[in-house]
Order: C-alpha cells, then sequence, then structure tokens
C-alpha cells in the first residue's frame, strides 16, 4: 500500500486527537475486560465478531456463496451471551439471511440456545461443548412456526492452530 500525506485545514482537531493520544499513553496500559460470568467462561472461545464466507448447498436449488458476520457477545454480570447473525450475497452484498438469541451455559457443562431468525422460524436447541477442543455440538428440542423443518443441528469447530470457527448448520426435511 502506498500513502501520501494529505493536506488539511483541519490541523486543531488533528493536535487535540494527537494530546488526547498523548495522554492515554501517559495513563498507561489500558486495563483488561472484566472476566466473563463463571458459567460462560468455558464458552468465551467463541465471544466476539466473525466474518467470513461461505457456501449454501441444498438439493432443490443451485449452491451459492455467501457472506457472514456473527457476534457473540456477554456482559460479565450475566449468565448468558447475546448472538446475532446476518448473512449477505457474495457477489452482490444484498441481505440474506439473519437471525439472533441468546446462548445459556448450564452448570452441567450442557448449553440451550434459542435462536430466532427473519424468516419466521424459531428454535431452541441444547448440546454440549467442550472447551478443550473448541467445539459446541447442538440438536433441535423444539422448532416453531416451520411446520416442514422436523430437525435442526449445529456444530461449531475452532481451530487451534488459526483463530478462526467453522460451523455446519443442517436440517431434516
Amino acid at each position: 500500500v502506498q500513502l501520501t500525506k494529505q493536506e488539511s485545514r483541519e490541523v486543531r482537531p488533528v493536535r487535540k486527537s494527537n494530546r488526547r493520544l498523548q495522554e492515554m499513553e501517559a495513563a498507561g496500559p489500558p486495563t483488561q475486560p472484566p472476566a466473563p460470568h463463571p458459567l460462560v467462561a468455558p464458552l468465551s472461545f467463541l465471544l466476539g465478531k466473525w466474518r467470513g464466507e461461505g457456501e449454501g448447498t441444498f438439493p432443490s436449488i443451485v449452491p451459492f456463496r455467501y457472506g457472514e458476520e456473527i457476534l457473540f457477545s456477554h456482559h460479565p454480570s450475566k449468565p448468558v451471551i447475546s448472538y446475532t447473525q446476518r448473512t449477505w450475497k457474495a457477489a452482490s452484498g444484498d441481505p440474506m439471511h439473519a437471525e439472533s438469541g441468546y446462548w445459556r451455559p448450564r452448570p452441567d457443562g450442557s448449553v440451550e440456545v434459542v435462536i430466532a431468525q427473519s424468516t419466521g422460524l424459531t428454535e431452541v436447541q441444547t448440546g454440549s461443548y467442550d472447551s478443550e477442543k473448541k467445539t459446541v455440538t447442538l440438536q433441535s428440542e423444539l422448532i416453531g412456526n416451520a411446520a416442514k423443518v422436523l430437525l435442526l443441528g449445529r456444530l461449531y469447530m475452532m481451530s487451534l492452530i488459526i483463530i478462526y470457527f467453522d460451523y455446519l448448520y443442517y436440517y431434516a426435511t
């Protein structure tokens, strides 16, 4: 990347920004974020914003490429993870699917996930996680507003070598 210096009439705001940066540096290193709730800690490898591309395949349609963003967030005082996901067409950027919900880790090592999709479909899934292998396996317990969908499941796997995670979403009709 080649950068060029741009002349600006806004010298004062830049100087204020530099002064603020110097004040922040003088204050010392930033504080560490608070530790997650004890029930969330084993799933903390999921926390953050994840972006990538994938391919959708279904028997009745032509395979398609899409972009995806998933956000797992958490407030340390609550034993729950907030989840949002959105997808878009890779070629055009047009929005596709979106869903949101909550992940509730349990003291027995299981997890319950409640998700509402933009299509109106709602899911309650339960499963297990392995914090050492960084995997989560979920299967549907309840599916609402989807007469044709009989089973839903998800498998989340995080790479231990490269920081990324992959997941498989499946359903049966």
